[in-house]
């Protein structure tokens, strides 16, 4: 058995301007034409994703239609309900594409739960906008119907709601990942950052919040032994001082190197920052390679490792 990796995929890679399933499943088929590189190069996936975009318009549609009889769902089931969507586009492209290519393996998607801490102070201070963009009147009137929800103007461009983002501590489904990768099946794992369950007298309880798909990745391939880290974005690599005259990707790196350039506020906070603390994460507790590319540049990363890649 090749390298086992952990593939975080970017919501590019499951939707387009186009939110149907028809066009989600079209987006996926091409993103597993891009997966099964990996499988043809030898190597064992594990394969998360996110679920942003999806899990608010799911909200959305389970508020429209929430009555006594046919209430709304709760945020951590329709985390869970996402995951199962997601993961059943995800099969059935993968799935097409190995039989395409003859590859001997097949997929299954683990309705993944992932431990937080009880006391986390994000349970305190929501941050993580979910769901779409609303007036002032609407957002008042949301909240007039949802005491217990929190709304904030996010960036000019309206107001959402907010959720606690607690970091994960465990991954109750691990050893089913594992033994799927000893059985020679591809597990899709932690779908959006997975669903957050607190242990309470030993029993797992649901949370309304959502966790950082790639900080839930990191801690999957750390506590599954990984090889590899892989966190797909929209860029090919990540880059400091970026899109400004003296934009310099970052090929090979270290983790001392990366927190010198958080500590220059070089990487956007909710969109690239979260994304290089897992890879510090990953690389400080295991020692071993984490990787940052996009999606399309997969093929040059497995012939020449054009991609970042940061080691300790």
């Amino acid at each position: 058995m090749g390298r086992k990796i952990v593939v975080a995929l970017g919501g590019n890679a499951i939707l387009t301007d186009n939110p149907t399933a028809e066009a989600q499943q079209k987006a996926l088929l091409n993103t597993a034409n891009d997966l099964v590189k990996f499988v043809e190069n030898g190597d064992q996936l594990i394969i998360s994703h996110g679920n942003g975009p999806q899990v608010g318009n799911l909200l959305l549609q389970q508020a429209k239609g929430s009555t006594k009889e046919n209430p709304a769902m709760p945020l951590d089931t329709c985390v869970g309900m996402t995951q199962g969507s997601i993961g059943y586009w995800l099969q059935n492209a993968m799935d097409q594409v190995l039989r395409e290519k003859n590859l001997n393996t097949s997929v299954a998607t683990v309705v993944t739960q992932v431990e937080v801490s009880d006391t986390d102070p994000a349970f305190e201070n929501p941050t993580k906008p979910i769901g779409p963009f609303m007036t002032k009147e609407q957002a008042d009137q949301a909240q007039q119907a949802n005491p217990d929800y929190r709304f904030v103007e996010d960036a000019g461009r309206g107001y959402r709601r907010v959720v606690p983002s607690p970091k994960p501590i465990n991954v109750i489904e691990k050893d089913a990942v594992n033994s799927l990768v000893q059985a020679n099946i591809i597990p899709v794992s932690v779908g959006g950052g997975g669903i957050p369950v607190v242990n309470q007298d030993g029993k797992l309880v649901g949370r309304e919040a959502v966790i950082d798909k790639d900080f839930a990745s990191e801690k999957l391939a750390e506590l599954v032994d990984a090889d590899l880290l892989i966190i797909l974005t929209a860029v090919d690599y990540i880059y400091v001082n970026y899109n400004q005259p003296d934009q310099k990707k970052l090929e090979n790196v270290t983790v001392d190197e990366l927190k010198e350039y958080i500590d220059q506020n070089q990487f956007a906070p909710g969109s690239m920052l979260p994304k290089v603390q897992a890879v510090i994460d990953f690389v400080e507790q295991t020692g071993k390679t984490a990787v940052v590319t996009s999606l399309e540049n997969i093929d040059q990363f497995i012939k020449n490792q054009a991609a970042t890649i940061i080691t300790k």
